[in-house]
C-alpha cells in the first residue's frame, strides 16, 4: 500500500511523492510537512486514517529528501507541485492537512485550488509575517525567535543562526512526553530532512517571513479548521487566533494545555472533523 516515486517537472526539478493507504479510499488527504521534515506520511496516523477511509499523499518540499531545491520559492509555489502530483496519481480532489510550517502550505492549496481541495486543516500553523495587529514573535522560545529574526535579515544571517544548537526550551514537557512516545516518529524524518544540508530549512524560513504569494482569506472558499495548543512555544497560539479571524468561516480547535507536538495527540478528532466536513460538502 505504501509507495513513493519521483515526478519530473518542466523546470528541470524532481518532486518526490509518497502515498499510503488503499487506492480506492473514499477520501485522499494531502499532507504538508513541517520544518525541517520530509514528506513521509505521519506514521502515528496511518491506522486512524485507514480506519476512517483515508489515503495519504504527500511530497518532499523542494530542498528536502528527493525533491530538487527551488531557491527563492514562496509558500504559494507548493501548489503547482501538489497539483502535478495529484494529476500524476489521477486524484481529482483531495483534502489538505499541514502541521507547523506545513500549515501555510495547506492554506495555500485551499486558497489557490478551491475546485480540487475539499477541506483544509492547519495544525500549529504560522500566520503571515506581516499579519496586521499580531505580535508575530510574541511567545516564541528564544531559539525559534532568533532563527526567524535571522531569516528576516536574509540568507547569510539565517545560515549562521541555524549553525547554533537547538533550543531545548522550544518544547514543553507535554511535547517531550509526546516525542518520547509515538511521536518519536519525528526524530527519523528530521534526520532525513537534514541529511542533504540546511537548504530546505533555509528556503522554508525565508518563505515564512516573505510574501506568501496568496491571501489567507481566500482559503475561506473551502471548509477550514485551525487547531493550536495554548502552550505552543514554536508557533504561539496567537497565530492560530489571527488566522481564525482572517479566514472567513474558519473553525478553531484550541487545546489549552498542549504544545507544538503534543497538540497532535488530538489528531484523531481532527481527522473526524475532516471526514465530516467532506461528507457535508458532497
Amino acid at each position: 500500500m505504501a509507495r513513493t516515486g519521483d515526478l519530473d517537472r518542466p523546470d528541470g526539478r524532481t518532486v518526490r511523492w509518497y502515498t499510503d493507504g488503499p487506492d480506492d479510499a473514499p477520501l485522499v488527504l494531502f499532507w504538508h510537512h513541517g520544518t525541517p521534515n520530509i514528506g513521509q506520511p505521519p506514521g502515528p496516523l496511518m491506522k486512524p486514517a485507514t480506519d476512517r477511509g483515508i489515503r495519504w499523499v504527500s511530497i518532499d518540499r523542494p530542498g528536502y529528501g528527493g525533491s530538487t531545491r527551488r531557491e527563492g520559492r514562496c509558500v504559494a509555489d507548493v501548489v503547482e507541485d501538489v497539483e502535478a502530483v495529484a494529476d500524476e496519481l489521477e486524484i481529482p480532489s483531495f483534502a489538505v492537512v499541514g502541521h507547523s510550517g506545513g500549515g501555510p502550505h495547506a492554506l495555500a492549496c485551499a486558497a489557490l485550488l478551491p475546485s480540487r481541495v475539499r477541506a483544509c486543516v492547519s495544525v500549529a500553523g504560522l500566520a503571515p509575517f506581516h499579519a496586521g495587529g499580531l505580535d508575530w514573535y510574541g511567545g516564541m522560545a528564544n531559539g525559534g525567535r532568533l532563527e526567524l529574526e535571522a531569516a528576516a535579515l536574509g540568507p547569510a544571517a539565517l545560515r549562521a543562526q541555524l549553525a547554533q544548537e537547538w533550543d531545548p526550551e522550544s518544547f514543553t514537557p507535554a511535547d517531550n512526553d509526546a516525542l518520547a512516545g509515538k511521536w518519536g516518529w519525528f526524530t527519523g524524518i528530521v534526520k532525513a530532512a537534514l541529511e542533504l544540508g540546511p537548504d530546505g530549512m533555509v528556503d522554508d524560513d525565508l518563505a515564512y517571513v516573505g510574501d506568501w504569494g496568496f491571501d489567507p482569506a481566500a482559503a475561506g472558499a473551502v471548509r477550514v479548521l485551525l487547531a493550536h495548543g495554548g502552550k505552543d512555544r514554536v508557533v504561539p497560539y496567537t497565530h492560530g487566533e489571527w488566522l481564525t479571524g482572517a479566514v472567513p468561516g474558519a473553525e478553531q480547535r484550541f487545546f489549552p494545555e498542549e504544545g507544538h507536538i503534543s497538540v497532535l495527540l488530538h489528531a484523531d478528532a481532527l481527522l473526524d472533523w475532516l471526514v465530516e466536513a467532506v461528507r457535508e460538502d458532497r
